[in-house]
């Protein structure tokens, strides 16, 4: 069944605006959400990056209903794995069935500032493999000892375990690490363009073959940036994202959201950020473009809207968007 989430951002909201975004979001009929999960937020101006774990503690007790996560962790440089492990166990355990954990191989600029350290891709992405597995170790609630080439671990337990096992979505954008996804999680997290490449699906179809998986059961989250309204809207809600464009080539290396903002905001126009958006008021425009999505392949598409008026988007798409793609979709 084609799912429908929410995005909550750390880096352009506070903590307590979040929750009551996410609040709003189960009123409205959207099917999940999830929060990044930042040390630093991308660019200065974005101007937050409150704590993702305790934020969705606190969600799980204001929306009764919908499944949460991150989008996403990175359990390898300023979180170890086994605090990880500990932390989602815990969420697990206060909402059994609700929750899953996102995890990706990092940014700089949340990694570096907190003392975590920074790797080249080859090391992040094999950090990252030995972390999800370390994880999985820990979460049999049995005692675990642990030697991989970067973490090492002797007599841990961790004794509260959630009574439903908690899926772990790694995040993907590259033919390498789509492999990676589908040999070594539960799902697929990436954006909207990628989730619909070919060459990437196949890479993440043979990883998961690789496994003895069926990547046809797997999930695929996409993140799905949009504006409800039109150019105007989306030009001021691109001036908070406008690192977007060269996000994973450039910016994942820099260590300083200030210099990113400057360089971001010297080199990558306004229209630039918006090429890949979908920006319109037509609610059915909308609806279509999920649509896509979900024939596509997609399970379950994160709405991610840069515009200051969230509640005016949440709005929007409980009123207008969800009901049409439901009907639609039959």
């Amino acid at each position: 069944m084609a799912k429908i989430g929410f995005v909550l951002s750390h880096e352009q909201f506070p903590a307590p605006q979040l929750l009551e975004f996410g609040a709003a979001a189960e009123a409205a009929g959207f099917d999940m959400v999830w929060t990044s999960d930042h040390f630093h937020p991308w660019m200065d101006n974005q101007g937050h990056s409150g704590q993702a774990w305790i934020t969705l503690a606190a969600l799980g007790r204001l929306m009764p209903r919908l499944p949460f996560g991150t989008g996403v962790t990175c359990p390898t440089f300023r979180y170890r794995p086994t605090i990880v492990a500990q932390a989602f166990a815990s969420l697990g355990v206060l909402y059994p069935g609700r929750v899953f954990l996102g995890v990706g191989s990092g940014e700089a600029l949340n990694e570096i500032p907190a003392g975590g350290g920074w790797g080249n891709y080859q090391e992040r992405a094999d950090r990252l493999v030995e972390a999800v597995q370390l994880i999985r170790q820990l979460w049999s609630g049995e005692w675990v000892t642990f030697q991989g080439d970067y973490y090492q671990v002797e007599n841990a337990r961790i004794y509260d375990i959630p009574p439903e096992p908690i899926p772990i979505y790694i995040a993907a954008e590259g033919p390498e690490s789509m492999r990676k996804a589908g040999r070594h999680g539960d799902g697929l997290i990436t954006d909207s363009m990628s989730a619909l490449m070919p060459d990437m699906r196949d890479a993440f179809a043979e990883g998961a073959r690789a496994a003895g998986r069926d990547p046809q059961a797997m999930p695929i989250l996409a993140e799905h940036f949009v504006t409800v309204g039109g150019q105007a809207e989306a030009v001021e809600a691109a001036k908070t994202w406008r690192f977007i464009p060269k996000a994973w080539d450039t910016f994942v290396h820099n260590p300083d959201p200030r210099a990113i903002a400057q360089q971001a905001t010297s080199d990558i126009s306004t229209e630039e950020v918006t090429r890949n958006w979908l920006v319109s008021p037509d609610p059915d425009e909308h609806a279509e473009s999920l649509m896509q999505l979900f024939n596509g392949g997609v399970t379950e598409v994160y709405i991610h809207s840069g515009q200051p008026d969230q509640f005016g988007v949440i709005e929007c798409y409980g009123r207008e968007v969800l009901p049409r793609v439901r009907r639609m979709a039959g």
